[in-house]
């Protein structure tokens, strides 16, 4: 310890209001000549000498980075070493080192990272959405886009706070911003004819169960027996099933009880179900409503391609499986169910989102209530 502090000078002094000033002094083993660095760290006084800790160690190792000479390339890299693997969870590290490793670093890892700025962020995002893809087959979605301005913004704000950087440069550079999907839905005729062409595959029960119950695919997946109640007539809804990019399969639990909900079965999809269940030789309470013969779960992609598999064939209009939950919710608001009973069985946080995802159903049912509001008093009248 005597010996580093022989070799490690300097200190740390306020330089404004949660603003502190970090000073070292290293000398060099080959000149004898004292070296002198400087950064600005904004945080408390506690904090500010933990980040002098970090940069003696870093010198003394040689990971040290001086911002004028660091390329954007190498910073991401230490990024991803030093802050998203130990303070993320493993799922988001391991995105984020996707995104730097087959986006950012080919596309701007080759700029000093003192040099970034907004107009190569904006001149990167313009590139991405024209020609992004990874498969050369075109550009990425807008969406896709703000995924890599999340990453790079969390970086850089990281880079800030050690004081590599003054400003993050993604604050004035805001990426594309998603359009809205157009809504494909069914309609009864529809949602009828497509489920007797269903009757003669093995998804029938569950994609009778996304028409009449609004569930989302990756909550079908993880359902087990023990989550359904056939004599009350209720789903209870407490997990999902993720499909990971290396083709694997987890099953997410809910972190708050908030996430969990209750959605009531139709007569009819009790039926269903109870046939279903009639059709395994031995029944595992624990295991999967939806599974394959040795029990495992179905993966998510083949099922959403049985499905359009079956479109195709019936000739309907196109619609993909998540619009079967579409369907379900602008069904039930059209027949004049509350907005809240609607949000409550597809589980979204509020009505808010609700009444804004299904604002094409509002027209006809503002027409019904104008209507219904006339008779009220044409009524009284007679």
């Amino acid at each position: 310890m005597d010996k580093q502090r022989e070799k490690m000078r300097g200190g740390i002094r306020r330089s404004g209001r949660g603003r502190y000033e970090i000073r070292i002094s290293k000398r060099n083993a080959e000149t004898g000549s004292r070296e002198q660095y400087q950064e600005f760290f904004k945080g408390t006084r506690l904090q500010a000498e933990g980040r002098r800790a970090e940069l003696i160690h870093d010198l003394n190792t040689g990971a040290f980075m001086k911002p004028g000479s660091t390329t954007l390339a190498d910073y991401l890299e230490r990024w991803i070493k030093d802050y998203a693997r130990p303070k993320l969870s493993p799922k988001s590290a391991e995105w984020y080192e996707y995104l730097i490793t087959q986006h950012l670093i080919p596309g701007l890892g080759q700029l000093k990272l003192n040099q970034v700025k907004p107009e190569h962020l904006e001149r990167y995002y313009a590139d991405k959405l024209a020609t992004g893809r990874c498969d050369g087959r075109g550009g990425l979605s807008a969406q896709s886009i703000r995924h890599h301005y999340t990453a790079l913004h969390s970086a850089f704000e990281t880079a800030r706070q050690w004081g590599l950087l003054r400003f993050n440069p993604c604050d004035n550079a805001k990426p594309p911003t998603p359009g809205r999907h157009e809504m494909q839905t069914w309609d009864k005729v529809e949602i009828e004819s497509f489920l007797e062409a269903a009757m003669e595959t093995e998804y029938y029960p569950l994609f009778f169960l996304a028409l009449y119950t609004g569930m989302r695919r990756s909550e079908l997946l993880a359902l087990r027996w023990q989550d359904v109640d056939l004599t009350l007539g209720q789903i209870y809804v407490s997990r999902s099933l993720q499909h990971l990019q290396d083709g694997k399969t987890v099953i997410r639990e809910p972190k708050t009880a908030r996430s969990r909900r209750t959605v009531a079965l139709p007569p009819s999809a009790s039926i269903v179900l109870r046939e279903h269940r009639l059709n395994y030789a031995q029944v595992d309470n624990a295991g999967y409503v939806f599974c394959h013969a040795d029990g495992s779960p179905l993966l998510p992609n083949s099922v959403s391609h049985g499905w359009l598999k079956l479109v195709r064939k019936t000739g309907l209009k196109p619609i993909r499986l998540h619009d079967a939950r579409h369907s379900h919710a602008s069904l039930l608001l059209k027949q004049g169910i509350h907005p809240k009973v609607v949000q409550e069985r597809l589980g979204h946080s509020s009505i808010g989102i609700t009444l804004d995802t299904y604002s094409h159903v509002a027209p006809g049912m503002q027409e019904a209530a104008a209507a219904s509001f006339d008779a009220l008093f044409q009524t009284s009248k007679n």
